[in-house]
């Protein structure tokens, strides 16, 4: 173990546990724990006083290491912040993926923003950070960056067009898009005292509200 990865093991865990996990091979799990670990400060701060409010001294010194250190695996704050991003990326469309390759039914649609749901209120400080980051990460311009986001956007524009649904039935999935968010994040503060799983219930509740088909 190399000093900087001391240095962070002493720091604890606690950010870290905010992040989807990642495995390696041996011989890489000390440059993946130091890659962890400045990613999970970088997700408080950046979440709690902004990007632009948040300097890497400020990372490097939570984490007692150098600054250095971070550059190490970060080229920048900018690269971090992308790093994160794509996190956001990756969590959403393992829950489109349940859209490609069937029938878009109400059902299918509900099962897919489920499993975004759970992922969102899992990963509730991820979602919040990119929400609030939002000026921040307009800045960011980067081929693998635009394609994903594309991609994403896309996979929902194509999914609310779809002409075998009834236009009653694509709002209704454009409003329980947005209820999913607007409950977890748009809301600012306001259910900030609310754990994430009984918020995602809640959530929940009101996501099934609007896609149940009543007309059956």
């Amino acid at each position: 173990m190399t000093q900087a990865d001391a240095a962070l093991a002493a720091a604890g865990t606690s950010a870290r546990d905010h992040l989807p996990g990642r495995g390696g091979a041996d011989g890489d799990q000390a440059g993946a724990s130091t890659r962890e670990k400045i990613l999970g400060v970088a997700l408080d701060l950046f979440t709690d006083q902004g990007f632009d409010g948040t300097s890497m001294r400020e990372i490097a010194e939570r984490l007692g290491i150098t600054k250095p250190s971070i550059y190490y695996h970060f080229a920048s704050k900018e690269e971090l912040l992308l790093a994160l991003h794509m996190r956001v990326h990756e969590l959403s469309k393992e829950a489109l993926a349940r859209l490609a390759g069937q029938a878009i039914t109400l059902e299918t649609w509900s099962s897919a923003l489920t499993e975004l749901l759970d992922q969102m209120a899992a990963h509730r400080q991820l979602f919040l950070m990119h929400e609030r980051n939002q000026a921040a990460l307009e800045k960011l311009h980067r081929k693998d960056h635009d394609d994903e986001h594309d991609d994403f956007q896309q996979r929902l524009q194509q999914a609310l067009a779809d002409p075998s649904l009834s236009l009653r039935d694509r709002v209704r999935m454009a409003c329980s898009l947005g209820a999913v968010f607007g409950g977890l994040f748009m809301a600012g503060d306001a259910f900030g005292n609310v754990p994430s799983a009984e918020l995602g219930s809640l959530v929940q509740d009101a996501l099934r509200d609007l896609v149940t088909d009543r007309s059956v």
